[in-house]
């Protein structure tokens, strides 16, 4: 009761002019915790981004200090939005710390190595501190975010802050040198332009650090409606050849975005989007902008990226789901308390269910793949093993137990599913309203009361299970606490309930859905885990088998290549044809394999031919995920 009269008195909440502030985290640091008091003076920070050719960029800090004494300066190592330490702190080198225009001595905590301790001079005002941020120049090394043409600069790589403040409490003014004639972007406050170096207003580090720039040579900008901008930079000049439909659908998926919440949590939003073969992918949320990165051929090859185009929409509704209601325990004061997980069901789950769905309603992604996604995700858990020893909840755990490295069997292991599966549940959790309510309700009825309240503002209100629960039952009353706990905390059976609702059903075809068409094509490989139980590439080599699967009993594993499908070279259209030949059960599929060094030679006993899944139409009368995909009016 107390957490649904919580629920009711934020949502009749007016919109204020200030931004919402946690006052407490969940948990703090055991050791010397954060404080929420203002940390005197403002600092300096000037990055030197010219040196692209190496991908180097220089740092020079100004930080103000009060006192003689010890100090600590951290490094920033949990990250929003990263759900993990993440902090590239092997990246910093060269670091020197001056006072008055002389040396001073750092020592790093060997028991946290993000912390630089030093001992302030008598009569300092400021430390002049100075450092290289190297950025990786190949991704055996890191994402590459640094290339001759282009920069996605993340003020948290090249900034040190004060400790034991509540990083809203340091100020900070900052400024960057771009390569001559390049265009940056970040949405930050009361930037002017002297020759190549942007500098922009005072602001807090926090905001800072949620604050990213984009930087380039080629460069266009559009204007989508609602106060946001999309900010293109390519490889070529050539790649933001996009059309007047391709942007319109952009327009189209802001405006259904802004309908489907009722509000808008951000005073300006700027999409970041690079096209790039050269920088490292990346899908980053932010409240005012978002860092997004997807090949070069997005607008140029456009009836073959469809599969991409959820991106936009997933970053965006994070503004809302993510950034202005945040997980209790995710929501922490500096870069330093550790995040905990347990609501990114919510939090990536619900924003990879509105993805597909604001992606579907203003066109951006053709109907016919958004359903094969849908498909897509309902199969693999329907097959994936893992899902019997592990809950979904413990997957919440992944981004800090493995930190989105390749795993051996994916589908035992089990990785981050709270994204995909938790978008399954929220199909359910629509259908089931939309019953309960014979469809005068929907989850858009969840999102506008739960995520829309305070029209403008851009601050954290933070939720817990309880909150969201209760705010389910403000939509219609039902047991939510125990539909969500059985499917997040228990071992569950596969999260097929939202399509038998759906007015569709599951079923397995010879050919691939439309949505795995254009997945494949981007990524160049075969998914064929429902037949052979392998992801395969377009060279052979296997970056994926299912556990238990036909080729996992006859002992391949990942990085295996398949060099030969019945004595002839490996290529991809011949394998899928001698899979469909081995239907007559006379036919067979001998594989010459390398693993490593070593060759081996198999005889598949495989007799099921090639399934994909697909959705199929149930009935004539209109079906609940018809609707759900419309467009809203």
């Amino acid at each position: 009761m107390r957490a649904l009269c919580s629920f009711l008195i934020l949502l009749a909440a007016p919109a204020t002019a200030e931004n919402s502030r946690p006052a407490a985290p969940a948990s703090v640091h055991a050791d010397r915790p954060a404080q929420d008091v203002r940390y005197p003076g403002v600092m300096t920070l000037d990055v030197d981004a010219t040196n692209v050719a190496q991908r180097i960029l220089r740092v020079r800090q100004v930080i103000p200090v009060a006192a003689p004494g010890p100090l600590t300066l951290r490094y920033p190592e949990w990250l929003p939005g990263k759900h993990a330490p993440r902090g590239p702190i092997a990246s910093l080198a060269g670091l020197a710390i001056r006072a008055d225009g002389k040396p001073v001595a750092w020592k790093r905590d060997p028991r946290d190595v993000y912390a630089f301790t030093v001992d302030v001079p008598r009569d300092a005002r400021a430390l002049d501190v100075n450092f290289d941020y190297l950025s990786p120049t190949e991704t055996s090394q890191g994402r590459v975010s640094v290339t001759p043409e282009m920069l996605n600069l993340q003020w948290e790589t090249v900034a040190l802050y004060p400790a034991g403040h509540y990083t809203r409490q340091i100020r900070v003014r900052p400024s960057v040198t771009l390569p001559a004639s390049w265009q940056g972007v970040a949405a930050l406050d009361g930037v002017t332009r002297s020759g190549d170096t942007l500098r922009y207003g005072e602001t807090d580090f926090e905001t800072l650090v949620d604050s990213p720039m984009f930087a380039g040579r080629n460069y266009k900008a559009w204007d989508l409606g609602h106060s946001v901008r999309l900010n293109v930079f390519a490889d070529r000049p050539g790649d933001l050849a996009a059309t007047a439909d391709q942007i319109e659908a952009h327009r189209r998926m802001v405006d259904q975005t802004v309908k489907l919440f009722g509000s808008r949590h951000y005073d300006r939003y700027e999409f970041l989007f690079a096209l790039s073969t050269e920088l490292g992918g990346i899908g980053l949320e932010h409240h005012r902008s978002s860092e997004n990165a997807l090949p070069r051929t997005y607008f140029t090859d456009w009836a073959n990226t469809a599969s991409m185009r959820s991106l936009l929409p997933h970053e965006f509704v994070h503004s809302w789901n993510g950034k202005f209601r945040r997980g209790a325990d995710l929501w922490t004061p500096d870069y330093r308390t550790p995040m905990q997980n347990s609501l990114l069901w919510v939090y990536e789950g619900q924003t990879s269910y509105w993805d597909f769905v604001l992606a579907a309603r203003s066109g951006l992604m053709p109907k016919d793949v958004v359903l094969g996604e849908i498909a897509a995700y309902a199969a693999n858990y329907q097959l994936q093993p893992g899902r019997a020893w592990k809950p979904l909840l413990d997957t919440t755990n992944d981004p800090v137990t493995n930190a989105r490295h390749p795993l051996a069997f994916r589908s035992w292991q089990r990785s981050e599913d709270y994204y995909n599966e938790g978008a399954l549940i929220w199909l359910e959790a629509d259908m089931l309203i939309r019953e309960k309510t014979g469809g005068r309700k929907s989850l858009d009825d969840f999102a506008r009361g739960f995520f829309g309240v305070r029209d403008g503002d851009w601050g954290v209100v933070t939720y817990t299970f309880e909150d969201v629960a209760a705010a389910l039952s403000a939509v219609v009353p039902h047991d939510w606490a125990t539909f969500l706990k059985t499917r997040v905390d228990e071992i569950a059976k596969p999260p097929l309930g939202g399509i038998e609702k759906s007015g569709y059903r599951l079923v397995f075809r010879e050919t691939p859905n439309p949505y795995q068409v254009s997945n494949d094509a981007r990524s160049r490989t075969a998914d064929l885990s429902h037949s052979v139980g392998i992801t395969v590439s377009a060279s052979g080599v296997i970056s994926n088998v299912v556990w238990d699967g036909p080729l996992f009993r006859e002992g391949v594993t990942t990085a295996t290549r398949i060099v030969a499908v019945n004595g002839r070279e490996f290529n991809e259209a011949d394998f899928r044809s001698t899979i469909t030949a081995a239907k007559d059960g006379k036919s067979p599929i001998e594989l010459l394999l390398k693993e490593g060094p070593r060759y081996r030679t198999i005889r598949l006993a495989y007799t099921g031919g090639l399934r994909y899944p697909h959705l199929e139409r149930v009935g004539s009368s209109p079906a609940p995920l018809d609707r759900v995909l419309d467009p809203l009016r």
